[in-house]
C-alpha cells in the first residue's frame, strides 16, 4: 500500500534521502530543504525541524513560483519597513552576495 503524501504531514514520513538545501550558503544556519516526490511535486521543509511540517506542491505551482522569484515578484518579502523596496541583484540567477546568505 502506497504512503498518503499530503500538505502538513510529517516531513519525516517522507524519509531523510533527497532533501536539498538549494539557498544554503553553507553555515549551518536555518534553510529551507527541497525534495521532489516520485510523482513530480515538490516538498519544503524547515531545516532546523526536519520532523516538523512538509509543504506538498505541485509542480507547475512551485515552477510558477520560481519564474516570479527571478522576475522580482517576490522582492516585497525583503524589503524593510519604510525603506522602499528591497535591492535586486545585478543579474537573477547570480546574487550580489551569495556568500552573506543566513542559511
Amino acid at each position: 500500500m502506497r504512503k498518503r503524501v499530503y500538505n502538513g504531514m510529517p516531513a519525516r514520513q517522507l524519509g531523510s534521502e533527497g532533501w536539498h538545501k538549494p539557498w544554503s550558503g553553507g553555515n549551518g544556519g536555518s534553510c529551507v530543504e527541497a525534495m521532489r516526490l516520485a510523482d513530480g511535486r515538490v516538498a519544503l521543509r524547515q531545516s532546523t525541524d526536519p520532523d516538523g511540517p512538509a509543504l506538498i506542491y505541485a509542480r507547475h505551482a512551485m515552477a510558477g513560483f520560481i519564474r516570479g522569484v527571478k522576475a522580482g515578484q517576490a522582492d516585497f518579502l525583503l524589503a524593510q519597513e519604510g525603506a522602499g523596496p528591497a535591492p535586486r541583484p545585478a543579474h537573477p540567477a547570480h546574487p550580489a552576495h551569495p556568500a552573506q546568505s543566513p542559511c
